[in-house]
């Protein structure tokens, strides 16, 4: 493990970042050049202690999980999350078609869409970052372990994830993220993490065998979805995919026709959200 080159390399990339650029307020008296040591401890859910002696050159070896929550916080490319990998010891994390690792720009998208509700997914249907509009429109969903990661999973494992959803649009719901589960198995082969799901969904959901024997491709889906949020009601949004294909990601934004019924119902979820995360009570994901 390199402590200096580490300290230094850390140093340099939280420089290099302004608060602005992580949607952070910068605040009347910053003296620091660029983030602040608490800030990027705030951005990699970790405390400020932790990383400041792990930038200061003290500690153990930080772990791999800590390292990953370190590169995405402080905006790192897979080139140079690959060089803190080294830096810190541990090999450079391979880059399969499963990687976690979120493309700088796709996280400054989230940071100017903190208002608006907004998740980005890998291939597997996995939640890799969701704004704080998103966590008041559909719960937290970045903190599940294994198969419940996967929101294909969760939808046929736990039909109660549903209840977002109108009755007509569940089914069509249900054929796409088949589908989409499909292509994915079918790319990566009969040995993979997502032929693992499959099995493991055919085994403990006939709703999902079924849709699966049916063998169909579903195309696309439709950009206007309705939704019952158990807070503010009924919300018709618009819903706009944007894809990173080097990183195999889809960065999904819900927005409302301006002026109407639920734009306003949107706004107050913003407002109503920033309200429970900031008393520390939150929604309740089984009802979100």
């Amino acid at each position: 493990m390199e402590y200096a080159d580490l300290s230094d390399f850390l140093r340099k990339r939280r420089e290099a970042l302004q608060p602005e650029d992580v949607g952070m307020p910068r605040g009347r008296r910053r003296r620091t050049p660029g983030l602040r040591r608490e800030e990027v401890a705030a951005l990699a859910s970790m405390s400020a202690d932790y990383y400041s002696r792990l930038e200061g050159g003290r500690g153990p070896q930080p772990s791999v999980e800590m390292l990953t929550a370190i590169a995405r916080a402080l905006r790192m490319t897979l080139a140079e999350r690959d060089h803190l990998f080294l830096l810190a010891g541990h090999g450079t994390p391979p880059r399969t078609t499963r990687a976690d690792h979120v493309d700088p720009g796709m996280l400054r998208i989230l940071d100017r869409l903190q208002d608006t509700p907004a998740l980005l997914l890998n291939r597997h249907g996995e939640t890799l970052a969701q704004t704080p509009a998103h966590v008041a429109f559909a719960g937290e969903q970045t903190n599940f372990d294994g198969f419940e990661r996967s929101e294909v999973y969760r939808w046929f494992a736990h039909p109660q994830t549903r209840a977002l959803y109108f009755d007509p649009e569940l089914g069509t719901h249900s054929r796409l993220l088949v589908s989409k589960l499909r292509t994915v198995a079918t790319v990566d082969g009969p040995k993979s993490y997502a032929a693992s799901i499959v099995d493991e969904l055919r085994r403990i959901s006939p709703e999902f065998a079924e849709i699966w024997d049916a063998h169909e491709v579903v195309d696309g889906h439709s950009r206007t979805k309705r939704f019952r949020h158990p807070v503010v009601g009924e919300l018709e949004l618009y819903c706009e995919l944007i894809d990173n294909r080097d990183q195999q990601q889809t960065l999904i934004v819900f927005t409302a026709e301006p002026g109407s019924e639920s734009a306003e119902r949107l706004r107050l979820l913003g407002v109503l959200g920033s309200q429970a995360m900031n008393s520390g009570q939150g929604f309740d994901r089984e009802l979100i």
